[in-house]
C-alpha cells in the first residue's frame, strides 16, 4: 500500500491525516514494511516451521498480527469487542499454542500477505475518517484501567513487532533470516 508523503525513516506530515494520526500511521506503515522484508520469499514449510512443540510458526504469527488488527478495528471503530462467528473465526490466530499449532498452517506466504494487506487497507480508510480528537477518547481496556484509542493503536504496531521479534528467531534457526532494512548493525 502506498501513502502519499510517507518516506522510509522518516515521521512526519501525510496526505489525508490529522497531525497525530500522521505519526502513528508512519510508525504502523514503518513496522509492517519491516515484518514484510522479514519474511519475504518464505516458502509454506519454512512457514509452518516449528522451533519445538510448544512454539508458534512464522504463519500462525503473521495471521496473529491481522487477528489483532481486525480485533482492535472493531474494538475501536464500532467501539465493540469482536463477538460470535467472527472472533470464532479468528480465535486461532489470536490465542496461538495448540489450536493455531493445528489451525494456521499450509497457506503460502501469498495467503498471509493478503490478509496484512487487506486488514491494514481498512485500518488506514477508517484512520482518514477521523480526528485527533478520536484518538484522545477513552475505553476500558483492562480490568482495572482505561486506553485512549492512540494507545490501543500503539499498541497494535508495538505487539506487531513484538511478535516480528520471534519471526527473526525462527528465521535464524532455520537459516534464512536475510538483513531487513532499518536494522543498522545487526548480524
Amino acid at each position: 500500500m502506498t501513502l502519499a508523503g510517507f518516506e522510509p525513516f522518516r515521521i512526519g506530515p501525510l496526505e489525508g491525516f490529522s497531525p497525530a494520526f500522521s505519526p502513528l500511521v508512519c510508525m504502523m506503515t514503518h513496522a509492517r514494511d519491516v515484518t514484510l522484508a522479514s519474511v519475504k520469499d518464505l516458502t509454506v514449510p519454512e512457514l509452518d516451521y516449528l522451533l519445538d512443540d510448544r512454539a508458534n510458526s512464522i504463519g500462525a504469527l503473521l495471521s496473529h498480527i491481522a487477528a489483532t488488527e481486525r480485533w482492535y478495528q472493531s474494538y475501536s471503530f464500532e467501539k465493540k469487542p469482536l463477538e460470535g462467528q467472527e472472533l470464532l473465526s479468528l480465535e486461532a490466530a489470536l490465542d496461538l499454542g495448540e489450536k493455531g499449532r493445528r489451525q494456521l498452517r499450509g497457506n503460502d506466504l501469498r495467503h498471509y500477505l493478503e490478509d496484512l494487506q487487506s486488514v491494514r487497507e481498512k485500518t488506514i480508510r477508517e484512520f482518514r475518517k477521523r480526528d485527533d480528537a478520536w484518538l484522545m477518547e477513552e475505553r476500558p481496556f483492562t480490568r482495572d484501567a482505561h486506553a485512549n484509542n492512540f494507545f490501543l493503536w500503539f499498541h497494535v504496531f508495538e505487539d506487531e513487532i513484538n511478535h516480528r521479534g520471534q519471526i527473526s528467531l525462527i528465521r535464524k534457526r532455520i537459516g534464512t533470516l536475510p538483513r531487513a532494512p532499518g536494522r543498522p548493525g545487526e548480524d
